[in-house]
């Protein structure tokens, strides 16, 4: 599996749940928009009270589910990245194209924070006839298929 597959399916949806692990071990999933970069990073914005970026402080591993239309879906694992300079610069505008109103949340909400996840594991998963089941481990750069 290419990653431009991955980026054309990905690019298709802008949001996705997102499920972090309280301080307490437990499980906590949230709806929240993303933008992609050809790489196949995320970036997302929440606001530093929100339980999500809590749990991103103490804990930076996560996992998402995109698109769920069409018995196609990807699993996406990966692990939050707190940026600035340059390469938190071009994922910002990336954002900003999907969501021109982040700019506004930007200058007016006080606590406004963005993180950026990087890809360590993703599953495309297809349930169609013929089904198709491949998975990318970006930590160990394997490709699985099962068809």
């Amino acid at each position: 599996m290419k990653t431009d597959f991955l980026y054309n399916f990905i690019t298709r949806y802008h949001y996705a749940v997102l499920s972090t692990v309280s301080p307490n071990c437990l499980p906590e999933s949230a709806l929240v928009g993303f933008a992609v970069a050809p790489d196949l990073k995320l970036i997302c914005d929440t606001v530093s009270t929100s339980r999500k970026y809590k749990n991103l402080i103490q804990n930076q591993y996560v996992s998402l589910v995109i698109g769920w239309e069409n018995e196609q879906t990807i699993q996406y694992e990966g692990r939050v990245i707190f940026q600035s300079g340059n390469e938190f610069n071009k994922m910002l505008r990336l954002y900003f194209q999907v969501f021109p109103e982040g700019k506004e949340r930007r200058e007016n909400w006080k606590d406004i924070a963005y993180f950026i996840i990087v890809p360590e594991w993703i599953r495309f998963s297809d349930f169609n006839y013929p089904q198709k089941i491949e998975e990318v481990d970006f930590l160990h750069h394997k490709i699985n298929t099962t068809n």
